[in-house]
């Protein structure tokens, strides 16, 4: 791996500006994120990812003041790093005093550089101290009047130039053996018409194109897939405007193994016709019942 195939994101700023907000969304963009590494160990720890198999070539790091004795080199790294080849950004993100102030009162925090002072003396200190890993900005974020979708969704642009779409996770499973935690949506499709009671569908599965068809191709079931491609359509966008990364749509039957598999796999397949990256799982499909 050369330098230029190596790309860095220095992520910086006041404490209770962001900063876990803004990592998180480097994460999802599949960077290897580091919190707080000392700047003498930055480019051991870039050596250790060029080194990897297969090599690591995204790399995100957040340097804050708590790492006061090490500041004064992060300049001098970033300076190294860009003589050599390598793609290196900072983002930096600042905050208002007032704001900052009223995050720390919400959460009653103590603030890192003023254990036994004042917010207030610990942001003027904090200033002090990423005075010059702010001059070396490249994209400044003032997150005063931002929510976290809005600041995760400022990071992602900033990194990769657009809002990578969200993804899409479908679940089918059975009530019988309890709902998937993750389920953000869910929909119960136990009143469709069940092939447990079909003697020659019962030892098959929605995967099964003769028992999809039983499931789906009737009044009900057509009526319920259009009513709910209509429902998730309107809803998708709405969650992408939140800077989502993923959402998980549970789809239940009484074991899952027939009508939710079914259903799951038809509104896989619909999402994907409309440009949607979606991971499909059938949970139950597999248990005895």
């Amino acid at each position: 791996m050369t330098p230029g195939d190596t790309r860095v994101v220095f992520v910086s700023g006041f404490s209770g500006s962001g900063k876990s907000t803004a990592m998180a969304a480097l994460e999802d963009l599949s960077f290897y994120c580091v919190d707080n590494l000392p700047a003498q160990l930055v480019e051991q720890v870039l050596e250790l990812c060029a080194k990897a198999t297969p090599p690591i070539e995204k790399i995100a790091l957040a340097m804050d003041a708590r790492e006061e004795s090490f500041l004064g080199r992060v300049p001098e790294v970033v300076n190294r790093l860009r003589e050599r080849g390598a793609r290196v950004e900072v983002i930096f993100l600042d905050c208002a005093d007032e704001i900052l102030e009223k995050r720390y009162r919400e959460t009653r925090r103590v603030h890192p550089l003023a254990p036994t002072g004042s917010v207030e003396e610990g942001i003027e200190r904090e200033r002090e101290l990423l005075a010059d890993i702010s001059r070396l900005a490249d994209h400044r974020i003032d997150s005063s009047p931002l929510n976290v979708h809005q600041l995760r969704e400022l990071v992602v642009r900033h990194v990769s130039g657009r809002m990578p779409a969200m993804i899409v996770n479908l679940i089918s499973f059975g009530f019988r053996h309890g709902t998937p935690a993750a389920a953000e949506l869910l929909f119960d499709l136990r009143f469709l018409r069940n092939p447990h009671f079909e003697e020659k569908l019962r030892p098959r599965t929605g995967l099964d194109p003769e028992v999809s068809h039983y499931v789906l191709e009737n009044a009900r079931g057509r009526e319920l897939m259009e009513r709910l491609e209509e429902l998730i359509g309107y809803l998708l966008p709405l969650y992408d405007g939140e800077g989502r990364a993923y959402l998980t749509i549970g789809v239940g039957c009484t074991g899952g193994r027939h009508r939710s598999v079914s259903a799951a796999a038809a509104l896989a397949e619909w999402l994907r016709g409309r440009g949607r990256e979606v991971n499909l799982e059938h949970r139950d499909v597999g248990r005895e019942q």
